[in-house]
């Protein structure tokens, strides 16, 4: 796949996207939201790629959003079904998806890093869902997934007045997992990707698919249909559920495949 408006580097197990608009502060339009949707379809079903980190070129912005002025001069909206940057529509992927977060994280931005599921912040990082000051509301996943990751009030906090929140108060929100100094961010986030790493990938989809699909019903029901997930299903059956205990009783680094 070409490349234009993003760059994807694969660490062993690890699959790095960087969206890469720097002139326009990272923001996304039309064609780099197609692209992104195509660039996390190929890491999703690749059983080599493990863990996903998606950080933003440049050191001042990890994504400013939609691109407004690509919007004000007549360019078409939209993206795929995998929503805003290939990410906020997408619920079917089992395997961590990382922000590493650079710079600004505005709107789009950051609901981008509100779908993936850990934040790394840089301290320069700044979070809005400033949309109301232009006409506009965060309809790709912010207005939903805000107060579902820090609470109602808390969110309505910073909806409602569409005030920036640096990185310091998003680690005390609730919605960011470390903040780390400038220029940082990427490095920080590779090394909670290379810690998830240590463990089955089977067993982290599991767990991934578990978590996200026990909230949406009842804590009686999550438990009781926990073992019909797929993703558990196919930990079950794979050579990591064997490995794992072998490894365990022989005093040794497990060799997951994955598989």
């Amino acid at each position: 796949m070409a490349l234009q408006f993003s760059t994807v580097t694969r660490k062993g197990p690890i699959t790095i996207v960087t969206l890469s608009r720097p002139e326009v502060y990272n923001a996304l339009h039309t064609d780099a939201h197609y692209e992104l949707e195509g660039v996390f379809n190929e890491f999703a079903a690749d059983p080599e790629q493990w863990v996903a980190i998606v950080t933003g070129a440049g050191d001042k912005a990890f994504c400013a959003g939609n691109d407004l002025k690509w919007q004000a001069s007549g360019g078409k909206r939209g993206w795929g079904e995998s929503g805003f940057g290939g990410l906020t529509s997408r619920f079917d992927c089992d395997k961590p998806i990382i922000a590493a977060v650079n710079g600004v994280a505005m709107g789009g931005g950051f609901e981008i890093a509100l779908a993936c599921d850990l934040i790394i912040a840089a301290e320069n990082a700044v979070f809005a869902l400033p949309e109301p000051k232009v006409g506009l509301a965060a309809l790709a996943g912010g207005l939903h997934r805000l107060p579902r990751q820090i609470g109602l009030k808390r969110a309505m906090g910073m909806i409602l007045t569409a005030r920036h929140v640096p990185a310091r108060e998003g680690l005390e929100l609730g919605f960011v997992n470390e903040v780390v100094p400038q220029g940082e961010a990427l490095a920080a986030a590779e090394r909670w990707a290379e810690t998830i790493c240590k463990n089955s990938p089977m067993s982290i989809r599991a767990s991934k698919q578990t978590l996200m699909r026990g909230l949406d019903v009842s804590l009686p029901q999550a438990i009781a249909e926990q073992r019909d997930y797929p993703a558990v299903k196919a930990m079950v059956a794979s050579q990591d559920y064997i490995e794992g205990p072998k490894a365990f009783s022989e005093k040794r680094a497990p060799n997951w495949q994955g598989k």
